[in-house]
């Protein structure tokens, strides 16, 4: 009797094991639902609502078997907030950058990391980059940029369930503070965890959550590494969506950061839309099987790329 109830467990922790390794929209969802809400009221930064992300992220990463650094997995920083034209200046508020480790098996290539980033902040009542005339009302950013957010939790949760194919480590970084300027990423770069030499790869997400019925995901920096364009372009199609793949045209989000460094990028998303940096960016307009397909494109981007021994270098699209 014990045999059988000990097997009937084993049975269970594994169905549940292989359901967890599985991108789920049901996931997705509940990602962005806390991220968005009214209680995380828009996840500005120095508030005890960022705060309370942090933890969530963390307890994430903890769950699914994502490793902290030697530090742990809070980065943290001070950051300065943006103010309208004419207003003082804000007292500079803590936050920080929540990073995790996947490391790679092979023991040369594992000194090497591909990095997968998302900023988990937004714009809280609104402030100076808002684009909406109302007042003091949450900016909820599902799309901006809690779709990326849960995708980088839900992409990481995959790859711990694939991490004996990897040879290079994969490093993942909720950043703080993006929509302040990019102050998230650039702490990152200018005190990296890992020598910078060693990122060979940087893939932002960076509002993610909006596929549209051609099924379009654009990114730029595909020319940074060799073979990129095609690379993106031929898995894009192989998945049933139809990349717009641009070998420059970096953007200007996260991954902007990494690019001044000299490092080759992927900034991913799905386009704007009326609803950017408004209270009106709200979950019920996130395409969640269409999330589920670019998390999809994202993970085996990292997969075929963490599991080769292909060299991956800088190229300058300046």
């Amino acid at each position: 009797m014990n045999k059988m109830l000990i097997a009937g467990l084993f049975l269970v922790c594994s169905l549940s094991v292989c359901a967890q390794a599985e991108v789920t929209e049901q996931e997705i969802e509940s990602h962005i639902k806390f991220l968005t809400s009214e209680k995380n009221g828009g996840r500005y930064p120095g508030t005890k609502a960022n705060k309370r992300v942090v933890k969530y992220l963390i307890k994430d990463f903890k769950s699914n078997g994502i490793q902290g650094s030697k530090q742990g997995y809070k980065q943290p920083f001070k950051a300065k907030l943006r103010v309208a034209k004419g207003e003082a200046e804000k007292p500079l508020v803590p936050t920080c950058n929540v990073v995790g480790f996947i490391e790679g098996n092979d023991p040369v290539l594992k000194n090497e990391y591909i990095v997968l980033g998302a900023h988990y902040d937004h714009l809280g009542l609104g402030g100076p980059s808002s684009k909406s005339d109302k007042k003091n009302a949450i900016h909820f950013g599902a799309d901006d940029n809690a779709s990326g957010t849960a995708a980088l939790l839900e992409i990481s949760e995959k790859l711990t369930a694939h991490k004996a194919e990897l040879k290079r480590s994969v490093m993942f970084i909720a950043f703080g503070a993006e929509e302040q300027g990019l102050l998230g990423s650039k702490y990152f770069t200018e005190h990296p965890l890992v020598p910078l030499e060693n990122i060979k790869l940087m893939i932002n997400m960076d509002m993610v959550g909006r596929l549209n019925d051609k099924k379009q995901v654009y990114m730029g920096g595909a020319g940074t590494f060799p073979g990129g364009v095609d690379f993106m372009k031929d898995l894009g199609v192989s998945l049933g969506l139809n990349p717009g793949v641009h070998p420059g045209g970096v953007g200007g989000s996260d991954h902007v950061s990494f690019y001044k460094k000299g490092i080759s990028v992927l900034g991913m998303h799905t386009g704007g839309h009326p609803q950017y940096h408004t209270p009106e960016d709200t979950l019920e307009l996130i395409n969640l099987p269409g999330e589920k397909m670019v998390c999809e494109y994202i993970f085996q981007t990292i997969l075929r790329k963490a599991s080769s021994t292909e060299k991956i270098y800088f190229i300058n699209q300046d």
